[in-house]
């Protein structure tokens, strides 16, 4: 079997599982073009139509299905081929594509992405940093990293760091202006620079200390869905914004943020790297888990 064949065959089976042909380039790292070419000449030189294709939507034909269960267990097979032979290699290779929060990401692999690349040259990373919910099997991730009350039951969770934790900041400019917040409560007399994840859910902020727990809904005029945005909205002193402490710590350092009911503010740790439990774990993946785990 010639290589292009195979490779027609692989990105049928990239198609199959995203139902769409962009998430699929996506997947496979070429052009969507590309990959409708693949499908065309596939369908082409076997002689049946496998996809259904409109504008919205992709799905299986009969023989779609038939040909992605026989297939399936074939390329499964291949992997673990590949993925046997690190055994012979003094350093992993392939490519480990993982899934992890935009919030926390700059201060999560800042220290973890190069040195990991420079002892394993055979290895790649591939990181999409979103803070959208990510079925992480679905777009054709190997892992991801959430905060533990999230992860699904078939999931495999390794404990990651550094432990987070978010703080509450306002410029030295606004808070001259307005009594710094001694309690929660305070909160409904100040601006608050306000979060909304992708979903559309509005993010509250939720308070600690001595067992009690507070959950305080701020109020605004400046609403963002990126957290170096409120930290840049809150250097200027357009209120105060509940961030990440590592994100919100060069300008902490320098003064141009102050730090506000720190008491109430709890380590975060329950931070976690996590894959399927059926799902064969690589080398690549492995070595990554051994550099991440506290």
């Amino acid at each position: 079997m010639r290589a292009s064949e195979l490779g027609e065959m692989s990105t049928f089976l990239a198609v199959a599982k995203h139902r769409s042909f962009r998430k699929a380039a996506t997947e496979r790292g070429v052009a969507s073009s590309a990959v409708s070419h693949a499908i065309r000449s596939l369908e082409e030189r076997i002689g049946v139509r496998l996809l259904q294709r409109t504008t919205r939507s992709v799905a299986l034909t009969d023989a779609g299905e038939r040909f992605l269960a026989e297939l399936s267990p074939a390329f499964e097979q291949i992997a673990r081929a590949q993925e046997s032979l690190n055994t012979f290699r003094e350093t992993p290779f392939g490519t480990v594509r993982i899934n992890l929060p935009t919030s926390i990401a700059p201060f999560l692999l800042r220290d973890v992405m190069v040195p990991l690349i420079e002892e394993n040259p055979g290895l790649k990373l591939d990181v999409v940093a979103t803070d959208r919910l990510v079925d992480i099997v679905e777009e054709g991730f190997d892992a991801g990293v959430r905060f533990g009350e999230v992860l699904s039951r078939d999931m495999v969770a390794v404990r990651i760091g550094p432990v987070q934790r978010l703080v509450v900041v306002g410029s030295p400019e606004y808070l001259s202006k307005n009594p710094r917040p001694e309690h929660p409560r305070d909160l409904a007399r100040h601006t608050g620079i306000r979060y909304r994840f992708p979903s559309g859910k509005m993010f509250n902020w939720r308070f600690e200390r001595g067992g009690e727990v507070i959950e305080v809904e701020v109020d605004g005029p400046i609403t963002l869905d990126d957290q170096s945005l409120m930290i840049e909205v809150a250097t200027k002193g357009g209120g105060l914004a509940y961030v990440w402490e590592d994100r919100a710590r060069p300008y902490l350092d320098a003064g141009t943020l102050v730090p506000c009911l720190e008491d109430w503010c709890p380590v975060k740790g329950d931070l976690f790297l996590y894959y399927p439990n059926r799902r064969h774990v690589s080398g690549g993946l492995r070595v990554l888990i051994d550099r991440m785990r506290i």
